[in-house]
């Protein structure tokens, strides 16, 4: 059964890693990476990414990319956002405690943020879903 869109956006909006999808080539299959991401309803979708990588290069080549977010509990259910890109800028260090705030316990935020500067330059990348995609199909 398809999600409502407020669902879509609810589930989304929560700290799911995301799969990365973005056009690499007319004959190669899409980049397809795991990632860290941040949404809230009705907004922009976005993402950090080091400013020089093989992500940014095919993103902004595309000018386009979806993500996707699943869990399997308690039940089976993905959601697909799809949409252009809006805008790419420096991450700022709000934008990057915020990110890492997201996905890693209180405590090891610091050590992170400590860790990452190692990374070199990291880029923001915002989009606006268009397209949706969703299923829940229960627990089995």
């Amino acid at each position: 059964m398809a999600l409502t869109l407020t669902e879509r956006q609810e589930f989304l909006a929560q700290p799911h890693i995301g799969a990365l999808a973005v056009t690499a080539a007319p004959d190669r299959a899409p980049l397809n990476v795991p990632i860290w991401y941040q949404y809230t309803p009705g907004g922009e979708l976005w993402l950090l990414t080091g400013a020089g990588s093989k992500k940014i290069r095919l993103l902004e080549a595309a000018g386009r990319f979806s993500i996707m977010a699943q869990v399997v509990t308690p039940s089976v259910r993905y959601v697909t956002a799809e949409g252009p890109i809006l805008r790419v800028e420096p991450m700022t260090d709000a934008q990057h405690r915020e990110m890492a705030a997201r996905y890693l316990a209180p405590e090891q935020v610091g050590p992170y943020l400590e860790f990452a500067v190692s990374h070199g330059e990291q880029v923001a990348v915002f989009m606006r879903p268009e397209q949706w995609l969703s299923a829940d199909m229960g627990s089995f």
